[in-house]
């Protein structure tokens, strides 16, 4: 802007009604460095002769602004963050004033993108819709430190680099003020311990002191430059999580879900909390109540109103500050409206915030008791936040779709009653700061992911917008980033618009779950396509972030049964995605890559066809599953081989996939650890690349061939006869009551309910008798020897009903599968009279003293048996349903599809 001025500037400002000095210092320097090196600054004086070429700032507090703007459009200036801009005509100066010096910030950068100074009138108001709008950046990794669990990164520069890096700050804060974000969220299972020390628990410190400086020096360099330009540091942490040395030194587990919480860790998390509110007083908190600690109950209520709210109270009275810093309740596995209940009449600068659409982007049209949640949060009273959250869906690849961004922001408005969001990066959240793309030098997510954050701030500011005008808005954009044509920019955005909906559309209607433990875009099993509750059917998927419609299983019955469908259906969306790669395909196959942006327009183009490539696996795979599933209701081998054609074309589409993505990417997932279920567990960073997925799924192929063979010639599937389980002996305290499992025994001690139905390679273990009242009000806790490895079989209630223990959940418990529980082992394997079905889940421990520790609620404790028995899960079916169909897909390796 600054080589097309003729003439030099004067830029003018008021300093009268300033209450942030430094706030305001750095909006004029940023004008007057935008305006170019002619521009002078100087105080307005009531003498100066006011020429057309000077630009008039200042905020709405200082006396004189109607001699230049109009008084009504000066009334109008009242929202917190909004600007005027005004200028009467040719013979006139322009003037711009914030109602705030965050709104005069923004005024300024307004300036400069409408080139407002070069017309000649101009009268613009505009304020933010959203009160709050930020980004986060995970202190995360790819992967767990040793003899740690997940969350648990303490701040050093081995770990984090980047932190340390303060151009790298300067040019992410300076995105942020580009698109108006006035939040920046840290996430941290538990930062206190890098952040503060405690003269009562030194030793809780998990860096040397030399490192500790180092944090100190960042830590007030971050929220000092993030004040400058009206950013709000909020640092996130989860409960309860201890550091490393505290809890060696006391003999407690770092992260325990289940844990009895002593007047010792309370005291410690209050004075932890005290001290970082007293040495970083504008700093906000997020607080995780759930997931670490066991949610929804009194204990998340008391942990938040007894120990943290009165740790910031603490923080505040050491400095002599009445002023509260704003604290956010995360509504993950906790009860949030009953928490903020109890914690409003204590504490008034309280928000709330709560997932969009899981970990994932799915759906612009939420519903069912998800968006119930939101909308109760957004009653109470206090700004409602919406977190748009690891999109473990669409990772790796680049992801901005302007129009079905701008829906989902209306639907935070209109549907979820928020006025506040909080976006996650766009992709390898795990991995910041970089892409996953595989280039000589690693890409940043803030220079590819650009329009990512655009986007979401564009709508957070205003969601409605002229369509047309928006169009053009981002179609300059486009051309101006890639150094291209209109027409070409424009290809562009329609091909960005038509991928955008692919990815959230598999997901909403093929998917397992909306959490970070499936990568989608890694495909998906048969077994997981026709039989998804054995891996753990997170049903609020489909119930709350999917429009109405059925699963591939629903479809398929109602299609042998000939009964009408409901909604959008799993062969609607099949076609549907094809559709819409295939449009965005023509758009940019003509598309040029040449000039400054030529590689990164090459990586564009090639992941328009990777979306082609993912969609054509998934369409041809869904048909051919839902072809698959006849033969549960036909017994007839033809309804197999109708499947066959369909399944062959979905592994050359991914052979495809995988010839597209060897070169270009180093991972599909960026967090590569135990968490990783879905399509194959990703423990130790493996099956995270196509090219490693692709024997999976060509294995898949071929062993289904094999049983279409068999099946053929045998007339139809034999019935496997299976051996019973291999009993093993360990010491139980003195008191525990056993019984031999079969058919008619009664397994609690303060009931009347026998078992009704087992299979028979159960019967004779020593199930341990329960109390259920006693697990109701107080949940389970077995402690036991073993001389070598075991399993614990449990056996959980298929019911939400709150009686009943809830089953290990990846989505709400980051734990869940510390020892191997969190897949169902053998499915409809036992029933209770009067009482849902059971299925069972294996728990399994080394040699040696351990404990078994359940959630509250109902549960049975089958029996111990060795830690080499039931290696692959499988359908009892006691009732004899007959729909376990798994068989069909064998093994890979020693796992079974």
């Amino acid at each position: 802007m600054a080589s097309a001025l003729a003439q030099p500037i004067r830029v003018l400002y008021q300093q009268e009604g300033v209450t942030n000095n430094e706030r305001f210092t750095f909006a004029l320097d940023r004008l007057i460095n935008h305006l170019g090196a002619q521009t002078k600054k100087e105080k307005i004086d009531s003498r100066l002769k006011l020429k057309k070429s000077d630009v008039l700032v200042g905020v709405k507090g200082s006396f004189g602004w109607d001699r230049w703007i109009p008084r009504n459009l000066l009334d109008s200036l009242t929202a917190k963050e909004s600007f005027v801009i005004y200028r009467k005509d040719s013979r006139s100066p322009l003037v711009i004033v914030g109602n705030d010096e965050t709104g005069l910030l923004y005024g300024c950068e307004e300036m400069v993108h409408q080139a407002a100074y070069e017309k000649q009138h101009i009268a613009l108001l505009d304020a933010p819709e959203m009160v709050l709008r930020g980004t986060c950046i995970g202190m995360q990794k790819t992967e767990y430190l040793p003899g740690r669990d997940v969350y648990e990164y303490p701040y050093t520069e081995e770990l984090f680099p980047w932190f340390y890096d303060k151009d790298l700050w300067v040019k992410y804060l300076d995105m942020l003020v580009e698109n108006r974000y006035n939040t920046l969220y840290l996430w941290n299972g538990h930062p206190f311990s890098s952040l503060v020390k405690l003269k009562d628990y030194p030793y809780a410190l998990e860096v040397d002191d030399a490192t500790f400086a180092k944090n100190e020096e960042i830590y007030q360099f971050l929220t000092a430059e993030a004040s400058k330009r009206g950013i709000w540091v909020i640092q996130m942490f989860y409960n309860i999580i201890l550091p490393k040395p505290f809890a060696d030194r006391h003999g407690l587990k770092t992260q325990e879900r289940n844990r009895v919480i002593t007047p010792l860790i309370e005291d410690y998390t209050r004075k932890s909390i005290a001290a970082f509110v007293a040495k970083y007083p504008n700093v906000g908190l997020l607080i995780t109540l759930g997931e670490a600690m066991e949610g929804v109950g009194q204990d998340d209520i008391n942990w938040f109103t007894k120990t943290i709210l009165p740790g910031v109270k603490d923080g505040l009275q050491a400095i002599n500050s009445v002023i509260e810093p704003p604290v956010i309740l995360r509504a993950h596995d906790t009860d949030a409206p009953a928490v903020m209940k109890e914690a409003l009449p204590i504490y008034q600068n309280l928000y709330t915030m709560a997932k969009y659409n899981g970990e994932a982007l799915t759906t612009y049209t939420p519903r069912g008791k998800w968006a119930e949640l939101h909308q109760q949060l957004g009653k109470i009273g206090t700004v409602h936040i919406q977190n748009v959250h690891i999109l473990a869906n669409l990772e790796p690849f680049r992801y901005s779709a302007p129009d079905f961004i701008q829906q989902s922001v209306k639907a935070m408005h209109e549907v979820h009653l928020s006025n506040g969001i909080h976006i996650y990066p766009q992709a390898s959240y795990w991995d910041w700061p970089y892409t996953a793309d595989k280039v000589d030098e690693r890409l940043l997510q803030v220079d590819r992911d650009w329009m990512w954050y655009k986007a979401w701030a564009r709508y957070a500011w205003q969601a409605s917008r002229n369509k047309d005008e928006d169009s053009t808005y981002w179609i300059a954009t486009l051309a101006n980033r890639y150094g291209t044509t209109e027409q070409k920019a424009a290809a562009i955005l329609d091909a960005l618009n038509e991928v955008g909906e692919i990815s959230p559309k598999i997901l909403r209607r093929f998917g397992i779950t909306d959490g970070n433990r499936q990568t989608s875009s890694l495909g998906m099993l048969m077994t997981q396509l026709i039989n998804p509750y054995r891996y753990g059917l997170f049903t609020l998927l489909y119930e709350s972030e999917a429009p109405e419609g059925e699963m591939i299983i629903d479809y398929a019955e109602k299609k042998f049964k000939g009964e009408p469908h409901i909604g959008e259906t799993p062969i609607l969306v099949a076609e549907e995605i094809v559709k819409h790669a295939e449009k965005a395909v023509k758009r940019i196959a003509s598309l040029e890559v040449a000039g400054p942006q030529e590689a990164e327009l090459k990586r564009l183009k090639n992941d328009i066809y990777i979306h082609e490539a993912l969609a054509r696996h998934y369409s041809y795979k869904v048909k051919a599953a839902v072809q698959v599933l006849q033969f549960k209701y036909t017994k007839d081998v033809e309804s197999l081989q109708l499947a066959l054609p369909d399944l062959e074309r979905s592994v050359e589409a991914y052979r495809q996939l995988a010839k597209l993505t060897a070169d270009s990417y180093l991972y599909a997932n960026s967090m590569q650890t135990k968490q990783r279920k879905i399509p194959m567990r990703g423990v130790d960073a493996t099956f995270k690349h196509w090219t490693e997925m692709l024997p999976v799924y060509e294995a898949e192929l071929a062993n289904f061939k094999k049983s279409i063979d068999s099946l053929s010639k045998s007339g139809g599937a034999a019935e496997q006869k299976r051996q019973p389980l291999e009993v093993a002996s360990v010491q139980l305290p003195e008191g525990t009551r056993l019984v031999r499992l079969k058919k008619g025994v009664n397994l609690y001690t303060d009931q009347e309910l026998v078992v009704t139905h087992l299979p028979e390679e159960f019967e004779g273990l020593q199930a341990v008798m329960i109390d259920a009242g006693k697990q109701k009000q107080e949940g389970t806790s077995l402690r036991f020897e073993a001389k070598a490895p075991v399993k614990v079989l449990v056996g959980y209630f298929n019911s939400t009903d709150k009686v009943f223990a809830a089953k290990p959940v990846l989505e709400i418990d980051a734990t869940a599968n510390d020892h191997g529980q969190v897949d169902t082992k053998v499915s409809n394997a036992l029933r209770i009279q009067y009482m849902p079905m059971i299925d069972v889940h294996s728990y399994s421990f080394a040699a040696g003293k351990q404990e078994l520790k359940l959630p509250k609620g109902e549960a049975i404790i089958l029996g111990f048996v060795s830690d080499t028995e039931l290696q692959h899960p499988y359908n009892a079916d006691v009732d004899n349903r007959g729909d376990d169909m798994d068989d069909l897909f064998g093994y890979y390796g020693e796992i079974k599809l």
